[in-house]
């Protein structure tokens, strides 16, 4: 699929999400971006896409409101008229050392049950056209299938949730739409992070350094453009994997 002329919607509006917008709207891609707390990244990553001279547009929703979800799916549609590309980006990533007090419904539904709603209500809009792409994140560590750190079962769990979304989704909306997922690894460090953890991390990485939001932003761009690929998965973690 050639970006220049499609509408992506874009979930989750802040770091890595402001990184893929702009690389889409580079390429001519018009854009839809959904935001619940991120309202200024959302508005600055608008105002550089149509700078770039695409249209964009910024909506304000819980991800994990079925409901809000609708009304999201319908605005961008409405405004943009039609949707060839969902990303979904939403997620809240929180450790919880004690699972028997974890909000496990809280991490599941912004993880995972926002995958499948605006999934499910998108779809629809891109089956009307000539088909479209639905690209997912999950998590380097449940596709490598090793929990590894204590302390993000809900966590881990939810990113292991929405692998096995994909591959369902894959099937359940083949041949119009092509779903695949993106599982990053150490791609930007976190605010706070010690310069002793920043040294783990890197030692822990074959290729000896953080990969950058560029990165997943090529990734995705690599699905939307490939046609016969549907139902993977793909780890951007520098070899994170192989320790």
């Amino acid at each position: 699929m050639d970006s220049k002329g499609k509408v992506a919607l874009i979930t989750g509006a802040a770091r890595i999400g402001q990184v893929v917008a702009q690389s889409l709207a580079t390429l001519g891609c018009d854009l839809a971006l959904v935001y619940r707390g991120s309202r200024e990244a959302a508005e600055g990553s608008a105002k550089a896409a149509i700078s770039a001279g695409v249209r964009a547009i910024t909506i304000s929703a819980d991800a994990t409101d079925k409901d809000q979800v609708a009304a999201a799916v319908k605005e961008a549609h409405s405004a943009l008229a039609r949707i060839d590309i969902l990303v979904n980006m939403a997620a809240v990533y929180r450790s919880t050392p004690k699972p028997e007090q974890a909000d496990w419904s809280n991490i599941m539904d912004a993880n995972a049950r926002s995958v499948f709603l605006f999934s499910t209500f998108a779809a629809p809009i891109m089956k009307q056209g000539a088909g479209g792409r639905i690209i997912n994140f999950a998590d380097w560590l449940p596709v490598s299938r090793r929990p590894r750190y204590p302390g993000f079962v809900p966590y881990y769990s939810s990113k292991a949730a929405v692998v096995a979304l994909t591959e369902s989704l894959a099937l359940e909306l083949a041949p119009e739409i092509l779903v695949n997922a993106i599982a990053p690894g150490p791609i930007l460090a976190p605010p706070g992070l010690t310069p002793e953890d920043d040294n783990e991390v890197i030692k822990a990485t074959p290729l000896r350094r953080w990969g950058g939001a560029a990165e997943i932003a090529k990734t995705v761009r690599f699905l939307i453009e490939s046609d016969f690929i549907t139902g993977e998965c793909i780890r951007v973690d520098g070899g994170r994997h192989l320790y």
